[in-house]
Order: structure tokens, then sequence, then C-alpha cells
């Protein structure tokens, strides 16, 4: 049974949180938790809630259709992260000029499913 969670406008540039993502793909739900709970990235962070989120969604799904559902059988079967807007912000340069400055975001998506 899938499950999917959606993060959007995480104020995180997506080259960083994708470093983080690479490294729980595939992975079961309870390892990537403990992957996530001692990864030193900040974007750990929104990518556990993303993950706690999807994982709480398939409990939901399955008790909906009156199943019961062990979360030591899911697994992250698809997780990616896809570009948001950019704020674009101004910061005074040298000799009168603007240097511009991009303030980026992303958009996490997760995807759990049982063991095949």
């Amino acid at each position: 049974m899938e499950a999917r969670a959606v993060a959007k406008y995480v104020r995180m540039s997506p080259r960083k949180v994708r470093l983080v993502v690479d490294q729980i793909r595939g992975k079961g739900v309870n390892d990537a938790y403990a992957i996530l709970q001692f990864s030193k990235k900040g974007a750990a962070e929104p990518v556990g809630k993303t993950l706690r989120s999807a994982v709480a969604n398939a409990q939901y799904k399955a008790q909906d259709q009156g199943d019961v559902l062990d979360v030591d059988e899911l697994v992250v079967q698809e997780i990616f992260v896809d570009e948001g807007p950019t704020l674009r912000r101004y910061r005074a340069a040298a000799q009168g000029r603007a240097a511009p400055i991009r303030k980026r975001t992303s958009h996490i998506t997760v995807v759990v499913d049982k063991k095949a």
C-alpha cells in the first residue's frame, strides 16, 4: 500500500537537501529514522518530518481499509527533491552596485510502501 507526503516551500536549497535524501533512498523506515536522527545536516529535520508524515498517511490509509499496518514492513520506495520558487534579494556591493542573493526553496516528496 503506497502512501506519500509532500513538504513544499522548505527554505533550504535543493542541493543541500539532496545530500540527505540520497542517504535514505531504498532503506527501511526504521533505518531511515536512525540515519536522519544522527545526521549533522540541517536538512535532516524537514526530511524526517516529511518521512513521518508519509508513514502516518500509510497507517491512516491502512486503517481506512480495515487493515493493520506494521511500520517495520515499510520501505522508502521513492524520495526526491524538486526546486521551488527562488526568493530574490539584493545586497549592497562595491561602487554603488547591487549583488543578487538567491534564497532557494525545495519541495520534498516521500513515497513509502510495503516491502516487495
